[in-house]
């Protein structure tokens, strides 16, 4: 018995020395259900330009696996290369931070099906999107009456009103989204992607909501620019 049980501590002291323990502080994990061959990319926007951070081949094995380091929370990419068959439907955008996120999709509908957990940040942006899509279909529901009516002035004033509606209701909640979110650097990525063009008073109202993690955040650096750029061009 006293054998048995040595054998067994040792066992468990190797197979604990053996494992590894990463230097990194983010690990993306996955699935893409039906794929079998082929090449993942995770990428992220450098200065306009998508750069690579890693590449995952796919062969057999429908699991990934990826590890880095990261500064502070940003917006990555997963781009599938789907080889020979080409498709509009092979990136997901999501909001990586430090720590575990996972990613589970498929083949057939790699970005309808994506659904991506261990990112509050992402979570958040998920949140916000939903929200918006509401005001993107309301807007393109009155484009097929704008077609409809283009020989009708005053229909068409009328949509045109509505539109402007629309879009004030989705700067508004935008901006309201930023403000109550206003300890995650999606607060200011909504911003920048979304409202760049509101009335500066709305940008300032943000920007001072930030906490002041999130106005050091790579996103508040650039809120501040945008700020900044829009003042002097309007005191000109």
């Amino acid at each position: 018995m006293l054998k048995r049980i040595l054998l067994i501590a040792t066992a468990l002291i190797l197979a604990s020395c053996s494992e590894k323990k990463s230097d990194k502080n983010l690990e993306i994990t996955g699935f893409v259900k039906g794929l079998k061959k082929g090449t993942l990319y995770i990428q992220k926007i450098n200065d306009t330009v998508l750069v690579p951070l890693d590449t995952i081949k796919i062969n057999g094995d429908s699991h990934f696996k990826s590890e880095m380091n990261i500064d502070e929370p940003e917006m990555f990419y997963l781009f599938l290369d789907r080889g020979v068959s080409n498709s509009l439907d092979n990136n997901i955008v999501f909001f990586a931070e430090k720590g575990k996120i996972n990613i589970e999709t498929s083949l057939d509908f790699f970005t309808g099906d994506a659904k991506i957990t261990g990112s509050k940040n992402h979570d958040l942006y998920e949140e916000y999107k939903k929200v918006v899509s509401r005001y993107v279909d309301q807007n393109l529901n009155l484009i097929k009456e704008e077609i409809l009516a283009k020989n009708d002035a005053k229909k068409m004033e009328v949509i045109q009103k509505k539109q402007g509606d629309i879009l004030k209701s989705k700067y508004l909640y935008t901006t309201n989204f930023a403000v109550n979110n206003r300890d995650y650097e999606v607060a200011p990525y909504v911003t920048l992607a979304e409202i760049y063009d509101i009335n500066l008073k709305y940008l300032d109202t943000i920007q001072k909501s930030l906490s002041p993690k999130v106005a050091k955040s790579m996103y508040g650096k650039k809120l501040d620019l945008l700020i900044a750029e829009r003042k002097k061009m309007e005191s000109k």
